[in-house]
């Protein structure tokens, strides 16, 4: 067996230097890319998120070898090839993932911290959830398992592409090459799956290949014309880490006990965001 790093460790000291550049880059263009309060809340809910991944990360490695060791179809190893196909097929389950966590509620709960600034940097990518494992997030991934691709291999492989995802976190970068353009994820495309903008919502939910969306149908161009406009559709409006971190789950909390229909509290839980139920009476 592969003894494999998390590489997201040790691109933490990068990730510090290069939001210190943009930070640079933002003083000596004029440009204001970056509030205290906001980058300040961004940190706390990248450190609030690394300390939910050392609480429940074991329990769900734990989880995926039971069934890569009980249900795997095959046993994959560890080969050039088996890290290529990993890639693409966890890429796969991100775009998966990403979709669902914007159309239900529930996964939705989870993953909004991630859109709550209205600012769109590189301290942004940080700004990551603290209740992805309870929200049962990780079940998307557990297709791999079956498939026979090692515990070991999926969480390395994801760790390579949240580092891949760091990047595209910034106005910095206008456009890259055509040819990259069409294939993966970029600066561009992610920030039309940040924006609020009605013509560039639900779009854009790739994590490394933008081309997942452009084969099921969710890709939206970013428009010279239309700048993005960040956030939430309705802004949370506070840089308290523990309501951005909990205001969803909160929320639906309070419409759950506000019926005694059990189709309610499906639709509360388990609709999409916005769901209502004077909407479905």
């Amino acid at each position: 067996m592969m003894d494999l790093p998390n590489p997201v460790l040790y691109a933490i000291p990068a990730f510090v230097v290069l939001i210190i550049a943009e930070m640079v880059y933002g003083r000596l263009t004029g440009r204001t890319l970056f509030e205290p309060k906001d980058t300040a809340t961004s940190l706390a809910m990248g450190l609030g998120s690394q300390i939910a991944g050392l609480i429940f990360g074991g329990l769900v490695l734990a989880l995926g070898f039971y069934i890569w060791e009980h249900y795997r179809l095959f046993d994959l190893g560890f080969h050039w090839w088996t890290f290529l196909l990993a890639f693409i097929l966890d890429d796969l389950a991100y775009y998966v993932f990403h979709r669902a966590s914007h159309r239900i509620r529930w996964f939705w709960a989870a993953h909004v911290i991630h859109h709550t600034s209205q600012h769109y940097n590189l301290s942004t990518a940080l700004r990551q959830t603290w209740t992805g494992a309870p929200a049962l997030t990780f079940i998307f991934s557990l297709p791999l398992f079956v498939l026979g691709f090692h515990p070991l291999l999926i969480a390395f492989i994801s760790g390579i592409n949240l580092i891949y995802q760091f990047w595209i976190h910034t106005e910095a970068i206008t456009r890259m090459p055509r040819w990259f353009e069409a294939i993966f994820n970029t600066p561009s495309h992610h920030r039309v799956h940040h924006a609020t903008n009605p013509r560039y919502l639900d779009a854009n939910y790739a994590g490394a290949l933008i081309i997942w969306d452009r084969m099921f149908g969710t890709f939206v161009p970013e428009l010279d014309e239309e700048k993005c406009r960040y956030g939430t559709v309705k802004q949370l409006g506070t840089f308290n880490p523990l309501k951005v971190a909990f205001h969803e789950w909160v929320g639906i909390f309070s419409d759950v006990i506000r019926t005694k229909n059990w189709r309610h509290w499906l639709g509360y839980a388990f609709g999409p965001p916005g769901w209502s139920m004077m909407a479905h009476a």
